[in-house]
C-alpha cells in the first residue's frame, strides 16, 4: 500500500480511523495485502464505443458502487471502461470490496478514488463535498447515479415460524415479537437509505452545481417493484416508489436554477448481484418480469444506452427496463412510465 493511498483511506471519512484500525474490523496493512475482493470481468464492461456518449470525459460519482458483484461496481466499470475522466466509488461498510474495484479501475489508466461514507449521515454528506470536489480535481462531478440501497428478508405475514423443539409457547411468542422487530428495523434501514440519503446527497450536489454554474445530472436508480410490487418486502417498495417522485422535489424546489440540473429515475427488473444470487435460479421470484435475471455487465450497458441520449430528453422521466425473449437469447428495451394523477368527485 502506497503513501497515497494511506492517505485516501483515512481522508475519505473524516470518523474512519487510520488503517491498523479501520472502523470495528481493526485490520491491518499486513492483513490486507493478498485478500483481493474483486470477481468482475472489467472486458465485459467495455462496450466498444458503444453508447460512449454516456460516461465520456465526464466526472462519475456512483452511490454504493463498493460491494463485488454488485450493480454500482458495474456502473463504475462500465463509466471507467468508456471514457470516465475520473470515477468516485461510494461505499459505506464494504471497504475491502471498494479499495479493489478502485485499483482495478486505475489499473486500467483511469483515475478513480474511494470515498467511505454513510448516506443517511449529513456528517458524512458534508464532509465528502470538499473531498470529492478535491479528488476531481476541483471541480464536481457532472453525472451522479444513486445507487446505494438495502434488500429485506422479508415479512411472514400470517405464516408460522418454523418450530423448535422444546420451545414453550411464551418462548414462541417471543421470538415471534423479535422477528417482527428485526422486520421493522430492516425496513426502517431500507426507507432511510433510499429516501433520505437520496433526497440529503443529490440536493446537496444540485446546490453545488448551482454555485459552480457546471450542470449536473442525476439518476436515481429504483426498482420495478415501485409499480409491481412483489409480496413481504414494504419497506422496499415504499423506498423505491418514492425514488420516483424525487426528481420533480428536486425541480420545485431548485426553482429558477432547476436547469443547471437533470435528474431522472430508472426502474430496474431483476439483476444477479450478490444479494440476488441465491434466488437466481428461482423463477418464482423473477419470472413475471424475465426469463433469467440480467448479469450486471449487461444492465450497465443499458443504463448507458439511456445516458447517451441528451439530458434535457431524460429530465423529470421514469424510465423502466424491460427484459424480453428466452433465458439464452434475451433483449432490453426502455420504456417512460407516466405517473398520472386522476382526482374524482365524491358523490357525498
Amino acid at each position: 500500500m502506497d503513501a497515497r493511498d494511506a492517505q485516501q483511506r483515512s481522508i475519505a471519512n473524516p470518523r474512519l480511523l487510520p488503517i491498523g484500525n479501520l472502523a470495528t474490523d481493526h485490520v491491518s496493512p499486513h492483513d490486507w495485502q493478498g485478500k483481493m475482493a474483486f470477481t468482475a470481468d472489467t472486458t465485459a464492461f467495455d462496450f466498444s464505443g458503444q453508447h460512449r456518449d454516456a460516461f465520456a470525459g465526464k466526472r462519475v460519482l456512483i452511490t454504493g458502487s463498493g460491494k463485488d458483484g454488485g450493480l454500482g461496481q458495474g456502473l463504475a466499470l462500465a463509466a471507467a471502461m468508456n471514457g470516465a475522466e475520473v470515477v468516485g466509488v461510494h461505499f459505506n461498510s464494504s471497504y475491502r470490496d471498494g479499495f479493489d474495484l478502485v485499483d482495478a479501475i486505475r489499473s486500467h489508466g483511469v483515475e478513480a478514488f474511494a470515498l467511505q461514507a454513510d448516506v443517511t449521515s449529513h456528517a458524512d454528506l458534508w464532509a465528502s463535498r470538499s473531498y470529492t470536489i478535491d479528488q476531481m480535481g476541483g471541480h464536481i462531478p457532472d453525472v451522479i447515479i444513486c445507487n446505494s440501497g438495502l434488500t429485506e428478508s422479508g415479512y411472514r405475514f400470517g405464516r408460522s415460524l418454523p418450530e423448535n423443539d422444546g420451545e414453550n409457547m411464551a418462548e414462541r411468542r417471543a421470538r415471534v415479537r423479535s422477528a417482527f422487530m428485526d422486520n421493522l428495523t430492516e425496513s426502517r434501514l431500507v426507507m432511510n437509505t433510499k429516501i433520505d440519503g437520496f433526497l440529503s446527497w443529490t440536493h446537496l450536489w444540485a446546490s453545488e452545481a448551482v454555485y459552480h454554474g457546471t450542470p449536473l445530472q442525476l439518476v436515481y436508480v429504483s426498482s420495478s417493484q415501485a409499480i409491481d410490487p412483489g409480496v413481504s418486502v414494504p419497506g422496499y417498495v415504499i423506498a423505491n416508489w418514492a425514488v420516483l417522485r424525487l426528481p420533480d422535489v428536486l425541480r420545485i424546489n431548485l426553482g429558477k436554477a432547476s436547469d443547471m440540473v437533470s435528474a431522472c429515475s430508472v426502474m430496474f427488473p431483476f439483476i444477479r448481484t450478490s444479494m440476488t444470487e441465491e434466488y437466481a435460479d428461482n423463477d418464482r421470484v423473477f419470472g413475471r418480469w424475465q426469463s433469467r435475471m440480467l448479469e450486471t455487465h449487461e444492465a450497465a450497458l443499458s443504463v448507458a444506452q439511456l445516458l447517451s441520449r441528451p439530458p434535457d430528453e431524460l429530465d423529470l422521466g421514469c424510465f423502466r427496463l424491460n427484459v424480453t425473449g428466452d433465458a439464452d437469447d434475451i433483449s432490453t428495451t426502455w420504456t417512460r412510465v407516466r405517473i398520472s394523477l386522476n382526482e374524482e368527485d365524491l358523490g357525498w
